[in-house]
């Protein structure tokens, strides 16, 4: 595709920066834009709060985090050169890994330029007499552009508990979600750690390691299935690599999630008992997010659920030597995999030290924190140290931090008071111009966020090519095909089990937050073919407006 024209860099009259395009968040999803629209060759400003690039992985440092895709999958795709050279070192890469990897893309296509670090995005407002953006950030300029992209990521928005006393705690406070950049020594302390989800999961058994004492607050029990992690060969990633044009066709056309994985062929109660408990056993030593695959009903009958959630929660006895301490960790109020299903090295068997205490806040629950120690169920539990594994706002709440303003003044977070409300999670009516990656409404966190970025950046750079060709001016989300999207996603998300489980997929982990399933679950190779025929019929569902060429002609 040509190269479009750009937009000046100065508005003269106001002495304003002027940008075709300002994307908000520097992580995969953010430079893999910047990339494809300078590509175009337009004018684009990145603003990233964090002091690199990054995004989930750039905050997310604490001890054992890694990525739950497997690392030659979690990467992208859009250069063969780069996937073709660049070597993961283990079947699921470790978070300085994933760091590194995404500061060599930044270095590798000459990102850095246009990215401007340590800055957040506070205002965005569309100016309807001029059809631009006025975007303000935290160093007080203001800038317009044509086009706001947000890339502010699904997982990034870290949630702080409203618990009493938090604030009189004399000991240090770590947020997985926010750790510190240099390493944390827990050796010879008693730590605490509120939380088990995948955080945590993956936290817990390091820490264990390291600390005199680890008491670890669990309100809700999570299914977390082994990773297996392993050093990949040199014939493994080789093997990977020669097979990658498949893989991704696969990952992008096939795949409900995005993941590369033997598709099932049957339900679980096709199987006898004997064979369905061996195929489940296959999945569980291979390990990883693909063990939900075992069969093809898992997720939309509650009989078939049973018999994977019932496995698992025997290898949970089987592991656990306590067998009170073994029930408290089966969970016992969601069907298996409508939370999201954690991925762990020793997470269980972690439970078996003598130095570990697993404290049931559900039956016993947290009243206050004392200044060294955490009370619950009138007991106190003494610590030195406190880890906050308590999650994100998840999907909207780092876009609810910024104050976007559509038409008419109305702000995104009064539109959304209900609920998130988005056409195939691109774009919401009354907010022209303005572009979410994987926003609520899209597959998003149920698949390959890798996988769904590159396809939003793909079809937002192909609508916005198709504008500038036709000289049109602005592009928005029609209320009626939001309505019908929003009652779709729904309707889909209802056929499952997936609204069974209060979690922060329906926003459940937020208090006051409304409760609605919020990712699109039809899976990434349907809604791509969803998208595609949208765009292929003239982009059906928006309005595209030539509003700044009919002032011209009408001034001329």
């Amino acid at each position: 595709m040509s190269a479009l024209p750009s937009m000046t860099g100065k508005d003269h009259a106001a002495g304003v920066e002027a940008y075709d395009a300002v994307v908000v968040g520097a992580g995969f999803a953010g430079m893999y834009m910047l990339h494809r629209l300078r590509g175009q060759g337009l004018k684009v400003r990145v603003y990233e709060q964090g002091g690199d690039v990054g995004g989930t992985w750039y905050w997310n440092r604490y001890p054992g985090a890694r990525c739950d895709v497997e690392s030659m999958q979690y990467s992208y795709s859009f250069s063969d050169e780069l996937q073709q050279q660049w070597n993961w070192s283990e079947r699921y890469a470790p978070q300085p890994e994933i760091l590194r990897y995404a500061n060599h893309v930044a270095d590798r296509f000459s990102l850095r330029s246009d990215i401007q670090l340590d800055t957040r995005v506070d205002r965005a407002e569309f100016d309807e007499s001029a059809n631009t953006w006025q975007v303000t950030t935290s160093d007080g300029k203001t800038v317009t552009a044509k086009f706001v992209v947000l890339a502010t990521g699904c997982l990034s928005n870290a949630r702080m508990p409203d618990i009493k006393g938090l604030p009189d705690f004399k000991g240090k406070v770590y947020h997985t979600g926010h750790w510190p950049h240099q390493p944390i020594d827990f050796t010879g302390q008693r730590v605490g750690v509120i939380g088990t989800g995948s955080s945590a999961i993956q936290l817990v058994p390091v820490i264990a390691e390291q600390a005199r004492h680890l008491t670890v607050f669990q309100r809700t029990a999570n299914f977390s299935i082994p990773a297996r992690n392993a050093e990949l060969t040199a014939e493994e990633r080789e093997a990977f690599q020669k097979n990658y044009p498949e893989i991704r066709r696969f990952a992008r056309e096939e795949a409900r999630t995005g993941i590369y994985a033997e598709l099932p062929d049957r339900g679980a109660l096709d199987d006898g008992d004997n064979e369905r408990r061996a195929r489940f056993e296959q999945r569980w030593m291979r390990g990883g997010l693909t063990f939900m695959q075992a069969y093809n009903n898992l997720l939309l009958d509650k009989a078939a659920n049973d018999t994977a959630a019932d496995y698992v929660r025997e290898k949970i006895a089987e592991i656990v030597r306590d067998p009170e301490i073994a029930k408290r960790l089966q969970p016992d109020n969601h069907p298996i995999g409508s939370k999201r299903i954690c991925v762990d090295t020793e997470y269980y068997a972690t439970f078996n030290r003598p130095n570990v205490t697993l404290v049931d806040i559900r039956s016993a629950p947290i009243e206050e924190i004392l200044p060294n120690a955490v009370r619950a169920g009138a007991r106190d539990y003494e610590i030195d140290a406190l880890v906050l594994a308590t999650g994100f706002d998840a999907m909207t709440g780092s876009v609810a931090k910024i104050d976007v303003r559509g038409r008419a003044g109305q702000t995104l977070n009064q539109k959304w008071a209900e609920g998130p409300r988005t056409y195939l999670g691109l774009m919401s009516a009354g907010f022209p111009d303005l572009f979410i990656i994987t926003g609520p409404g899209s597959p998003s966190v149920l698949s390959n966020m890798i996988v769904s970025i590159e396809q939003h950046v793909d079809w937002i750079t192909d609508a916005i090519a198709f504008m500038r060709d036709r000289g049109l001016d602005t592009m928005e989300a029609t209320k009626e095909a939001e309505d019908k999207w929003v009652a779709h996603v729904n309707e889909v998300a209802q056929l499952t089990l997936y609204p069974q489980a209060n979690s922060w997929y329906m926003g459940a982990n937020i208090p006051g937050k409304p409760r609605i399933f919020m990712p699109y679950i039809g899976g990434v190779g349907v809604y791509r073919r969803i998208c595609n025929e949208i765009a292929a019929k003239g982009y059906e569902g928006f309005v595209m407006s030539a509003a700044e060429r009919a002032r011209k002609l009408a001034a001329s």
